[in-house]
């Protein structure tokens, strides 16, 4: 029986077995028809479909040197073919992958875990095992690797305890695979709001239209706007060493971004987050820190207005901590101003007389 006749039997689960058992035989008898007639099509149809590796089939035509490959590599990449092809003809939707053949998506959505969470997570799989199955797809450029949409911290773990990695393999689109990998973190809930700024940018960076990449974060154009602002107006470094910080949201983060418009932040924050003690805080507290400092290097100016014994507003006094403003309504009290200004040397030279 062909390979194409062999995964027909992966037909989903509302056809008939009738219509199943018809179309493989008919899919069945068009590939050895076309296998006789078409030794290209021959040739494709000995493929593996999901590892994309040759089978093993000594002919006249293929030295052995044009392999490229030694015997034994060919072996053990055949027989996990066979094993993979196998468990998805018993109707199995879940595969047993070698997590060395996994790269991680070509777009990151998540910032370092700590070392005591990952802990907790390869200590549960050695216990219980993999309860959830990963997500990934043929790589696109690397023929015989896979390549995750989510799932990564799984894998990693895997790769740790030495042991097989359960995953759904699914032949994705770029643009399949961020929406798949940004909702599944989405039902999860547990990516902080700056981990879904950076994953927005790094999208935009790579060309994803906007209607793609609100797809794949759930979120509205309004909150990707300030997703995109918020990772722009924060230096990158300040991003990295505060963390995920997954107990702060969208008003934290965007309070934060505003305060750096003011070059003494930026000088401030930096100095932060070079010391010892500050990475050796969680990440919410980090957080808390670089916001506590970034404080604008000149306080917001306090207003006063002055007003005549009948309660009409005659001058208005602006100050902060470097200049004090006196404004005077000359419709109100006409003559006042030419007081002020007559008097102020003296008053200058009066004050200066008492110090």
């Amino acid at each position: 029986m062909s390979r194409k006749a062999l995964f027909a039997n992966l037909k989903p689960a509302s056809v008939s077995a009738a219509e199943s058992e018809a179309t493989v035989k008919s899919e069945d008898r068009t590939g050895d028809d076309k296998s006789v007639a078409d030794p290209i099509r021959a040739a494709r149809l000995r493929s593996r479909p999901i590892l994309g590796a040759p089978e093993l089939i000594k002919t006249a035509a293929a030295p052995v040197g044009a392999l490229g490959q030694s015997l034994s590599e060919f072996k053990a990449q055949s027989e996990r073919a066979s094993a993979i092809e196998r468990q998805l003809a018993e109707g199995q939707a879940v595969v047993d992958l070698d997590p060395t053949l996994i790269d991680p998506s070509f777009v990151k959505d998540r910032m370092p875990t700590s070392k005591e969470a990952h802990a907790r997570l390869v200590e549960a799989i050695r216990e219980h095992g993999q309860q959830v199955p990963i997500l990934v797809r043929p790589h696109p450029s690397n023929m015989g690797r896979y390549q995750v949409a989510y799932g990564h911290r799984r894998l990693r773990a895997a790769l740790e305890l030495q042991r097989t990695v359960r995953a759904v393999v699914k032949a994705l689109s770029d643009d399949e695979l961020v929406i798949a990998q940004g909702q599944e973190n989405n039902e999860r809930q547990d990516l902080s709001f700056i981990e879904k700024a950076r994953f927005a940018r790094d999208l935009e960076e790579k060309g994803f239209k906007r209607d793609t990449i609100m797809t794949a974060l759930s979120v509205y154009k309004s909150d990707l706007s300030n997703m995109l602002s918020v990772i722009s107006r924060i230096p990158e470094d300040v991003v990295n060493a505060i963390g995920p910080a997954l107990g702060i949201g969208r008003r934290g983060w965007i309070d934060l971004a505003e305060r750096f418009s003011d070059p003494f932040v930026a000088e401030s924050v930096a100095a932060l987050i070079l010391a010892p003690d500050f990475l050796a805080l969680e990440s919410d507290q980090r957080f808390r820190q670089a916001h506590a400092v970034a404080r604008p290097s000149i306080e917001r100016p306090r207003f006063e207005n002055w007003t005549t014994a009948e309660g009409a507003k005659f001058a208005k006094i602006v100050q902060n901590a470097e200049k004090i403003s006196v404004t005077i309504d000359r419709r109100v009290v006409p003559e006042f101003g030419d007081y002020i200004l007559e008097r102020l040397q003296s008053l200058y030279e009066e004050f200066k007389s008492r110090r």
